[in-house]
């Protein structure tokens, strides 16, 4: 009996020392980078900092993030599938490298199914119609005719040919039956700082990136591109109530790693970043930037993926967008 209860004893305390020691391995030893496609100061990059922040403390390993910009995020991307599927490198995937590129770049150097490990949503935001402090029409209606008196003159910055923002414009070119300029750039945080200095007049610019110059009055809020108002911006309406019902273009953010990332590290990433995203501070800031709906298993991003890809492909071909050659 006494070496029963020795053994049963030993087998316990056994268990409860490689416990932690499994959870452990389920995590890089070493420093995990999330890679942002886009410049420092875009929306991406402003999401993927507050998390690292969060689960550098939650796994006590540093956690940074490396910008590499560039062709709407596939730059990035494809940069992410080239490393070790062990955790040590993230990707904050974009609605533009993983439901918009597919449908723009027919010889993509990775697979957006195959190539990658989805991990969790990190949220959805809408998109802000801005302008600068030059700018006359403040109004959706008054930009419309502002662009129907002056077609091909008025500018509409964006963060990159085939990016969520240009899209915006484009559906916003087909619902007004307008004529304007697109000018890409390499992720909003340059886009933003052209248009409050007045080299270009508009932008529908992500809320999460455009909300700081907003709040400082740097940049106009016009209108949001969802069919509710984010909780950060309650006063600008949306573009349905501006006269285009149903008009709706969002920006959403994840992560995700290589394909064949072990399940036991997806899980616990998964596990940790739900829990990062229920910290009082992170929504209150998430709230601010307009992010919101993130969360949720790896399975349910994966589907949102794939639903969103379908979505974009067709807005693609309905404005016979075309991508960089």
């Amino acid at each position: 009996m006494q070496r029963r209860t020795f053994i049963n004893a030993t087998a316990a305390t056994a268990a409860s020392i490689a416990s932690p020691l499994l959870r452990a391995q389920t995590l890089p030893s070493g420093p995990v980078r999330i890679i942002v496609g886009f410049a420092p100061g875009g929306g991406t990059d402003i999401l993927a900092r507050v998390i690292a922040q969060k689960l550098g403390v939650m796994w006590n390993i540093p956690v940074l993030v490396e910008n590499k910009a560039g062709a709407a995020g596939m730059i990035a991307a494809d940069y992410v599938v080239k490393q070790p599927s062990d955790g040590s490198t993230l990707l904050m995937a974009h609605i533009n490298s993983h439901a918009i590129a597919p449908a723009l770049t027919p010889r993509m150097t990775y697979s957006v199914e195959n190539d990658f490990t989805p991990i969790v949503l990190v949220g959805v935001t809408p998109n802000l119609l801005i302008c600068n402090e030059q700018q006359q029409a403040r109004t959706v209606k008054d930009v419309v005719e502002l662009c129907r008196k002056n077609p091909g003159k008025i500018s509409f910055g964006s963060a990159g040919n085939g990016s969520a923002q240009h899209l915006a414009l484009e559906m916003f070119k087909l619902a007004a039956k307008i004529d304007a300029i697109h000018v890409p750039y390499k992720g909003s945080g340059p886009m933003l700082t052209d248009l409050i200095g007045g080299q270009i007049n508009y932008s529908f610019d992500t809320m999460t990136a455009a909300t700081p110059h907003v709040k400082s009055g740097k940049a106009i809020a016009i209108a949001q591109t969802r069919t509710k108002r984010a909780k950060g911006h309650p006063t600008v309406p949306t573009m349905a109530e501006s006269g285009f019902p149903g008009f709706e273009a969002t920006t959403w953010y994840g992560l995700e790693g290589p394909g064949k990332l072990p399940a036991g590290t997806t899980k616990r990433m998964n596990e940790d970043i739900n829990k990062v995203l229920q910290m009082p501070d992170v929504m209150e800031k998430f709230d601010q930037y307009g992010a919101e709906d993130g969360g949720g298993s790896a399975e349910k991003f994966g589907d949102f993926i794939r639903v969103e890809a379908k979505k974009w492909a067709k807005v693609v071909k309905d404005a016979n967008v075309k991508g960089d050659a």
